[in-house]
This record gives C-alpha cells, structure tokens and sequence, in this order.
C-alpha cells in the first residue's frame, strides 16, 4: 500500500522541480514594450501600466507616456526621473509607452578598481561577455567622479518626433557620487526595434536624482552582467502604432538623440 504514495510523492516532487526550472526560465527573459523607432517617430502613449511592467521584470529603464521623464528600475522599485532631475515613487497607473525590464540574477560579477569613463567601460564589460549576439542586462554600483545625463520634459501633441522633442531636454551634471548604472546592451540584429549596444540610465544611492546617460567617469565600483537569451515584446494596438512609418531610415537620428 505504500509504493503507490511513494510513486505519487515522487511525481509531485519531479513536477515541483519542474515549476522551479520553469519559474527560472520564465525570468531570463528581456522584455520589451513597442520598439524605440516608434518612439524616434512620437508615439508617445503606450497602454501598458506599470503593474503590468512589473510582472515582467524587476530591473530596467524607459519613459513614460508623453515622454515624460526616464525610467528607473532597481530591485522591484520603479522610478520615474522628471525634467527637474528628481526622481520620484512610479504610481502603478502610470503607463509607459516604451520600456525594457528583466529580472535581474547576475550571471557575471567583476569588481571595477581603476577609474574608467563610459566608452572604456563598455568596451570592458563586451570583453566579459561570451557572445555579443544575445541580450544583456548591466548594472554598475560605485563612486562617480562624473555623471552627465539628461531627461525630457513632457510633451505636447502632436507629438513631434524624439529628435526634435530632446533639444528641450534639461542637462545635469554630477560629481563625487555615489549610484548605479542600469541599462541593456542589445545586439546589432536589434537595430529597429532597439538600439543596438548600450542604452543606460543612472540613479544617485540616495534614489533621489538621475537620469539618461550621456557620459561619466566611474572612479571604482562593481559590474554585474545578466545574461538574456530570450526576447519578448508586447506591441501597441492604437492608432498611433498602426499608422507609424517603422523603417529603419531614421537610426541615424535615434542614435543621435539617444546618445
């Protein structure tokens, strides 16, 4: 009479490993909401709410709807870098027309102990990586001799295009401070859909200021590298999308206005 609830115990417990294998896989994904050359082209409102975004990843960055500021996600809290640098609690509500989150689990961890600038570091951080042609999530901790970054006021329809709408961008400048870097590399087939190589935001420790990163100088601190090798994107079904021209003639403006 036991062997039968030996057996049944036993495809519980294979079924529970399972999940658990499961559950894993499910959080090494990137996920994407819409593509950024629909953004480049002012599609600025997006559906998708932030308790929604958050069932998705608990690590990432992106904007608004309206373009109304950057986003910032760290250890499952979201926040939103408004125009005036200041970073602020993200509403559930509050719907994002463009982000990328995953769940952060670190694949790779390096200690950062001589100063780098933003161009040596990324050519660091591709050194780590077994392969360029699948999805990285980046977060840098550490102390910044300089951090330069910029946040985009809300717009106004008609929304006119990303590279019109940043020359309204405000510009913040940082020195000696400590914060994290979070950001993705995409791989050059994303071209289109994302911006292929590095898309990075930064928030101070103190998760009180930020924003889009231009440049900075990291003096040391530590890199962790979360490896994505599954891709997933939920598309807009509003007008805006549907009638957007999505081509990739216009890259050379959205690196522009991205970097």
């Amino acid at each position: 009479m036991k062997r039968p609830f030996r057996f049944i115990a036993a495809i519980l417990f294979l079924a529970a490993l399972a999940g658990c294998s499961s559950t894993r896989a499910d959080r090494d994904v990137f996920f994407q909401v819409s593509t950024l050359n629909a953004l480049a082209g002012g599609v600025y409102d997006g559906e998708t709410t932030f308790t929604e975004l958050k069932r998705h990843g608990d690590f990432g960055i992106g904007t608004f709807n309206a373009l109304d500021g950057e986003m910032v996600a760290l250890d499952g809290e979201f926040y939103q870098i408004k125009s005036d640098g200041l970073a602020y609690d993200v509403p559930g509500i509050a719907k994002t027309p463009f982000s990328e989150v995953t769940f952060f689990e670190a694949d790779k961890t390096v200690p950062l102990d001589k100063p780098m600038d933003m161009k040596q570091l990324q050519e660091y951080l591709d050194t780590l990586m077994p392969t360029v042609n699948i999805f990285y999530a980046v977060r840098v901790d550490g102390l910044f001799d300089y951090v330069k970054m910029r946040s985009v006021p809300s717009q106004q329809k008609p929304y006119m295009p990303l590279s019109e709408a940043v020359k309204g961008q405000s510009v913040f400048e940082m020195r000696d401070i400590k914060g994290t870097v979070a950001g993705f590399r995409c791989p050059a087939y994303a071209e289109g859909f994302n911006l292929p190589g590095y898309h990075m935001h930064f928030i101070t420790d103190g998760r009180n200021r930020g924003g889009h990163l231009l440049d900075f100088r990291i003096k040391r601190g530590t890199a962790e590298l979360d490896h994505a090798a599954r891709f997933s994107v939920s598309l807009p079904g509003d007008k805006a999308f549907y009638s957007a021209g999505l081509t990739s003639e216009g890259d050379q403006g959205l690196e522009k206005a991205e970097k």
